[in-house]
């Protein structure tokens, strides 16, 4: 089974409950297809984000889905009637439209990786693209459920009963979650499972209870209404007040922060209570093993929006830590009151103080319900409990697939226009550094040529030039494109490989001729995020457009066995001393400088694309789709010994 994951947004730092059950189910062997319609709002990522084998797929921007959106209405393939009922049924604020154009390109991506069925976290706006995407693909899907997701953030029971009947199976978090949804969708009954989200404890070996001279309380969570954090604040006033001394660490960033901070200020608590900010993973564990008391004050905001099973309170429990929190939601399904923690009623802060009093006193309760925490957690909530009844619903909703497909095949979808569906051995990866780019007047030219000569290039487009206007010629080109993620997909990359980061300044530090700073630092950044990309594809030779691209190109050298040609245009950004001294490192590839040509050892052809009148000369393009293809085959390591 191939199985596809679609979300709104991924990686999120407060979801590591998403990345614990993709991970134990590519454990198990399940191949996982990850697709996000929106990059991270971040570049903070968890460490065990390295872990999975599947990478993660970003939409292209909008301006390029449109394009999509333009062909598939030639083609027959946007769902138009569903389009309009959905803008009649629901309104503008929904934006039909666009989910759907989300929706033409993750249904390209996983009918080309031979996804049979996928899977939506939140039935929010990835679980509404996800009615288009089966729409268009005929691929089925489920739904997990949380809670917050369907009683705020979609806006629209309508919608959610929707959702539901469209879906295979829908898997509710706690039992609480479950309940809503059988009253929202009573009609999907019967197809709403309880799914409990669960944890990794190898993250969480056992640790020994603390007794810290000062107690340490630690809290965790977005800055935002309902985690309670002003009452939590309050109560810590009281337990100071009442002659206690303890420290209590807020771990978590977001829209209050100066209120909460203002608030600690008016207290005078600022001794004592101290906002961390965001953290990764690893540094959350610490502190929960370092902390005598794990707290979260959940409450329902004035919105209707709550917690309904926060996981670091499962992370908690795991790091054998008591638990004070409130009787909201799902929460006393996961802390037994009396046994593993302590539970008050949300918005009770004198409540709060008592109970968070009654573990500062007494360490022995502390480690009682510690340990008591940590079996609940090993008995009910590891991942592989957990993603067992969750791997058996997709095993039947595969099974039930595959036999109606046996029944009535299905045309599904085929992918965007004119774009390869199929990952060929010896592919070419062409490096566009921004597209379109006037200095790159004929690339769509060139891309056509080598594709009529059967040679199999994939061009990544390392940043969009969102202020050109595309002529009819590049709309047909784009959707052949591949686009790198936003900046923040590429920040986070380089931040989470901080050896290889060093590996390619390193080699920048000990050339004669360095890379201007601010042209090296972007494409080194560009090399991290396509060096997988590239071996995903099995690309085996690298062809840079232009001097900036040659930059990414060279370092992906570094990075991975990969051979490299470059173009070289008339204006280059790049100085000609570097361009000069880089060409070596290169089997071949393009000039227009004669004096450039002339220091290479032949292996360089002049480039005849400049003059308009010399592109239809087919031998030119012939030549050069040979070249390529020779560059493509042979061992890298024996090319580039050969080319020294």
């Amino acid at each position: 089974m191939r199985l596809g994951y679609l979300y709104s947004r991924y990686p999120v730092i407060s979801q590591t409950f998403c990345d614990a059950e993709m991970l134990s189910l590519e454990r198990l062997g399940i191949e996982l297809v990850i697709g996000s319609v929106y990059p991270p709002l971040t570049s903070l990522r968890h460490e065990h984000i390295s872990r999975l084998r599947a990478p993660i797929c970003y939409a292209p921007p909008q301006e390029v889905l449109k394009i999509w959106e333009k062909d598939a209405k030639t083609t027959g393939k946007w769902p138009g009637a569903l389009v309009d009922r959905h803008e009649q049924k629901y309104g503008p604020s929904f934006k039909a439209e666009q989910r759907a154009r989300n929706a033409l390109y993750f249904a390209e991506l996983f009918a080309r990786n031979g996804v049979d069925h996928f899977h939506v976290h939140f039935a929010n706006r990835a679980a509404h693209t996800a009615i288009f995407l089966k729409e268009i693909s005929e691929i089925p899907f489920s739904v997990t459920a949380h809670g917050q997701d369907f009683m705020k953030d979609l806006g629209n029971n309508d919608l959610l009963r929707e959702i539901c009947a469209a879906a295979e199976f829908v898997a509710a978090e706690t039992d609480y979650s479950r309940e809503l949804l059988c009253q929202r969708c009573p009609d999907s009954t019967g197809k709403i499972y309880r799914v409990y989200n669960g944890i990794d404890l190898e993250f969480f070996p056992p640790s020994p209870s603390t007794a810290n001279p000062l107690p340490r309380i630690i809290s965790v969570g977005r800055l935002v209404a309902f985690k309670g954090f002003e009452h939590l604040i309050d109560a810590c006033g009281e337990v100071a007040r009442g002659g206690l001394d303890f420290t209590c660490e807020i771990i978590g960033d977001g829209p209050l922060r100066d209120d909460l901070q203002a608030k600690i200020d008016t207290l005078k608590l600022s001794p004592r209570v101290k906002l961390l900010g965001s953290l990764s993973q690893g540094a959350v564990i610490e502190k929960l093993r370092a902390a005598d008391i794990f707290a979260l004050a959940s409450v329902t905001d004035s919105q209707g929006a709550s917690d309904v099973f926060p996981t670091v309170i499962i992370e908690a429990m795991a790091a054998v830590r008591p638990v004070v929190s409130t009787r909201l939601a799902g929460i006393p399904e996961l802390v037994a009151h009396g046994e593993t923690g302590l539970l008050v009623a949300p918005g009770d802060t004198s409540a709060l103080a008592q109970a968070l009093g009654k573990l500062i006193r007494n360490p022995e309760l502390r480690s009682h319900y510690g340990r008591a925490g940590r079996a609940r957690i090993e008995q009910h909530f590891r991942i592989e409990h957990t993603v067992a009844p969750l791997l058996g619903l997709f095993e039947g909703a595969s099974a039930k697939s595959g036999q109606r497909r046996a029944l009535q095949p299905a045309a599904r979808y085929s992918g965007a226009p004119e774009s390869e569906t199929a990952t060929e051995n010896h592919q070419i990866a062409y490096l566009i550094d921004r597209w379109p780019d006037r200095d790159l007047p004929l690339i769509e030219r060139e891309l056509g040529e080598m594709k009529r000569r059967g040679v199999s290039i994939v061009p990544f487009v390392c940043e969009l030039n969102s202020a050109a206007r595309l002529s009819r010629s590049l709309e047909r080109m784009a959707p052949s494109l591949e686009f790198l993620p936003d900046a923040m997909v590429i920040e986070a990359e380089w931040r989470a490989n901080p050896a290889l980061a060093q590996k390619l300044e390193e080699a920048r530090a000990q050339q004669d001729l360095r890379t201007p700073s601010a042209i090296f630092l972007r494409q080194a950044r560009f090399a991290l995020v396509l060096r997988r990309l590239l071996c995903e594809k099995k690309v085996s030779h690298v062809h840079a457009t232009s001097s900036r691209a040659l930059v990414c190109a060279l370092s992906l050298q570094r990075l991975i066995e990969v051979t490299v040609s470059a173009t070289i245009g008339r204006r280059s950004e790049l100085p000609r001393d570097w361009v000069k001294a880089a060409l070596p490192r290169c089997l071949g590839g393009r000039v227009h400088d004669r004096k450039l040509l002339e220091a290479q050892n032949g292996s360089f052809v002049l480039d005849k694309t400049g003059g308009f009148h010399l592109t239809g000369r087919t031998n030119f393009w012939q030549q050069w789709a040979e070249l390529l293809l020779g560059w493509s085959c042979a061992d890298p390591k024996s090319k580039i010994e050969n080319r020294k």
